[in-house]
């Protein structure tokens, strides 16, 4: 199946005392690239969240976000580090009574003590773990299902231009036996031009200058191989695998081949067929820069 590698899909699953939401989209990429947003006390789950990811896409930038609300999500603890307070006050004590000084230890002094305290998260691991990556899952599957869409209608449009360009090379190969004959025919008057009635029609040598002429000119090879690059693309498509590059691959090999066409060829319907084959390859490389 044709997968496009853009997209859209997000998943909200509720409980009692959190709600998750996970949002996930692609673009276009030429490997697979994962980008994860997740709240930091989460980042535990980053192998796993990958790995889930991995499972639907071969190809594409995904971009994951997770977000967390409600008291389940995470929870604050603040610490104090009583051996270090326990210092400073034996310390500020000294310097009382050194320099013999009254009243109480103002509270502005001991909460500006610097690394006194520690606010620290922590969440309910068991509880939300699994949770996330099922809803990740369930993300990832809605996001899959619309590349799915997405590159059937691109096989739908790619599918019309490859048909195309078949029948255009069919052209090129109905037209190459006139424009040989053709070929010929002019030089034969061209020769006449020259040497009028001393033509001599049996002249063997004459026979393989222009036999050398034609062959110059004879674009039978490209033909055939262009017919065998159209049948292997159709045999790609049909592939339940990432057929991107192979595509893309295959599609070069044709705009090489009509190029050389349309430099050994000096007809005029024939270099204008070969125009309209570059233009729907060029369309269809387009397309497929979208495919997985």
């Amino acid at each position: 199946m044709v997968r496009s590698m853009t997209g859209y899909g997000s998943s909200i699953v509720s409980l009692d005392n959190a709600v998750i939401t996970v949002e996930v989209k692609s673009v276009n990429h030429r490997f697979l690239d994962v980008q994860l947003n997740i709240p930091s006390s989460f980042m535990y789950l980053e192998e796993k969240l990958k790995e889930r990811i991995r499972a639907f896409f071969g190809r594409g930038r995904v971009e994951v976000t997770l977000n967390i609300d409600g008291t389940g999500a995470v929870t604050k603890t603040l610490e104090t580090d009583w051996m270090l307070l326990d210092q400073y006050m034996e310390q500020l004590k000294q310097i009382k009574a050194r320099y013999q000084l009254t009243g109480d230890i103002p509270m502005d002094i001991i909460l500006s003590i610097p690394e006194l305290f520690t606010v620290r998260e922590t969440n309910d691991a068991n509880g939300l773990s699994e949770n996330i990556l099922t809803c990740v899952v369930d993300a990832c599957s809605k996001l899959l299902t619309i590349r799915e869409d997405e590159g059937e209608k691109l096989l739908a449009d790619i599918n019309g231009r490859i048909h195309t360009v078949k029948e255009l090379v069919g052209r090129l190969q109905t037209r190459r036996d006139q424009v040989i004959e053709e070929y010929r025919q002019r030089i034969y008057q061209r020769i006449e031009t020259y040497i009028g009635d001393k033509l001599d029609t049996d002249n063997q040598r004459m026979y393989q200058e222009i036999a050398l002429l034609a062959e110059k000119g004879d674009i039978t090879e490209e033909i055939t191989r262009l017919f065998s690059h159209i049948d292997h693309f159709f045999s790609t498509i049909q592939q339940d695998t990432q057929i991107g590059r192979q595509l893309d691959f295959i599609l070069q090999e044709m705009h090489r081949e009509i190029n050389t066409i349309g430099s050994k060829s000096t007809d005029p319907k024939i270099s204008e067929w070969v125009v309209s084959i570059k233009s729907e390859v060029e369309k269809m490389k387009e397309q497929i820069q979208n495919i997985e």
